[in-house]
């Protein structure tokens, strides 16, 4: 392979925070856009729980994001903050809530109907997450600093679903310093570059695009 080969699907917060990764190395790939209802044979033969991101190297195939984001990382992680052994242990116990209680309550709140759940409730458990991060958040650009770091990169997708699922309710909440990270971020050209759109891609028109388009 001339590139590594990405298979992603724009508004995942999982792939999102993938690209941001690779975004940030410096690292081109190739970018496959998945439509999730039906997936390219390609992924699937390579990875058969067909769910994104999925990135190929030439030795291997990495299909979970935080793997593909210390993959990144280890190619290239001039562009992130360096974190202290305290920042560090905050950074890893806040991921490790956000990929498991957040995203365990968001589901249940954004698609209540599909879980047959009290939306109020998961969006409540959210709210407590949400308000204890807030008063860890810096008066910077970033939760740190002004400079990004892993932490930015793995929630702040996982954030922006929260505030998709209702708009006003996001806004009208007490944690102003998560509601100004998320703004900035999304206003970002960080941002603007990992969602731009793609056609989804398929084999037969050999439509992959070259990502990022700008470093």
């Amino acid at each position: 392979m001339n590139h590594p080969i990405l298979y992603s699907f724009r508004r995942c917060p999982y792939a999102m925070r993938a690209r941001i990764a690779i975004y940030l190395a410096g690292i081109e790939c190739e970018l496959r856009e998945v439509y999730l209802k039906n997936k390219p044979t390609e992924m699937l033969e390579i990875s058969p729980k067909g769910t994104v991101p999925v990135l190929q190297l030439n030795d291997q195939v990495i299909e979970e994001s935080n793997e593909i984001i210390q993959w990144a990382l280890s190619q290239n992680s001039k562009k992130l903050m360096i974190l202290n052994s305290e920042q560090q242990d905050f950074a890893l116990k806040t991921i490790h809530e956000f990929d498991t209680d957040f995203k365990h309550h968001l589901d249940r709140y954004k698609y209540s109907q599909r879980y047959n759940t009290d939306p109020q409730n998961h969006r409540d458990f959210c709210d407590e997450i949400l308000a204890a991060l807030d008063k860890n958040i810096s008066n910077n650009k970033w939760i740190f600093s002004d400079k990004v770091s892993l932490l930015d990169i793995s929630i702040l997708p996982f954030i922006r679903q929260f505030k998709i699922a209702d708009n006003d309710y996001f806004f009208n909440q007490k944690y102003s310093k998560v509601i100004k990270l998320l703004n900035q971020f999304e206003d970002s050209s960080l941002f603007q570059e990992i969602m731009n759109k793609y056609d989804v891609w398929n084999a037969s028109d050999n439509n992959s695009v070259l990502f990022p388009t700008a470093l």
